[in-house]
């Protein structure tokens, strides 16, 4: 059985950084260590683990060596033009890691830790959490907008330098920024499993997609094909900087019969908070 709950003690905060380095293989430059996990609880962030308790001398009472995953995240404020509609300065929640153990990924789990983070924000009474994912990344990009409702609406380049993870193939780490709107109708229709307004009308429109070809991976992994991984990643780059540019926002996303991931952009409306 999956628990999902706050992480409790350093050895649990450890085995989330023992975690990490198994999911992205990162070098010690790279890592975030224990001290950082224990400081986010402390000032309002979020350490939240997965923990299956039919491991060995696992139980729902906590046993390191029963994490499967964990979700971090840091508290933060919006002020000036990022703030809300109303103009005031807005607490939030910037969500910066999550990672699920090889084994256990297509079960849900990272969907379980999001809509724990979700819960425990809406308690606290804060309405809106951010993340960064990668572009390329089909079926992050397929759980952040079609699975939770998040929209997108700013594309940062390289954002984290050079990085270690092998996962990243050797390719600037661009991302995008998910925005989770915790109480927006678009968010509790796509939690309940439904798919109303993820999708605009006009978007039967090539020029309001963008797609992402689903051998990304195999191109990113190779050396012989690297290029043409970054071909497709500086293509997308602009169109979505472009599309930004304009107004538009990631309001829903789609994977087609041969597996391809799809962005599809519309006019999104930032609710009052």
């Amino acid at each position: 059985m999956i628990i999902i709950r706050a992480c409790r003690g350093l050895e649990e905060l450890e085995a989330c950084v023992d975690l990490q380095v198994e999911v992205w293989g990162y070098s010690d430059g790279d890592v975030i260590p224990r001290r950082v996990f224990l400081v986010a609880q402390k000032i309002g962030g979020q350490v939240i683990g997965a923990f299956d308790t039919d491991l060995p001398g696992a139980s729902d009472t906590g046993n390191p060596a029963s994490l499967i995953g964990f979700a971090l995240s840091l508290p933060g404020v919006k002020t000036g033009h990022q703030a809300s509609a109303g103009g005031h300065p807005q607490t939030y929640l910037h969500s910066h890691m999550l990672a699920v153990r090889d084994g256990y990924r297509n079960r849900r789990i990272g969907a379980q830790l999001k809509l724990a983070q979700r819960q425990d924000a809406l308690t606290r009474g804060i309405d809106r959490m951010e993340w960064t994912f990668d572009p390329l990344e089909i079926k992050n990009a397929y759980l952040n907008i079609h699975k939770l409702g998040a929209i997108v609406r700013r594309y940062e380049p390289n954002f984290y330098g050079v990085s270690s993870s092998r996962l990243q193939g050797g390719l600037p780490t661009d991302r995008l920024v998910a925005e989770w709107w915790l109480r927006a109708p678009r968010v509790l229709a796509a939690i309940a499993g439904n798919a109303v307004n993820q999708r605009n009308p006009d978007q039967s429109d090539a020029s309001f997609q963008i797609v992402v070809p689903a051998e990304i991976y195999q191109w990113k992994s190779e050396e012989t094909t690297r290029a043409h991984a970054a071909l497709i990643q500086a293509e997308n780059r602009q169109r979505l900087e472009n599309a930004f540019q304009s107004g538009l926002a990631i309001i829903g996303y789609s994977r087609n019969e041969r597996g391809d991931g799809i962005f599809h952009l519309g006019h999104w409306r930032e609710p009052e908070v």
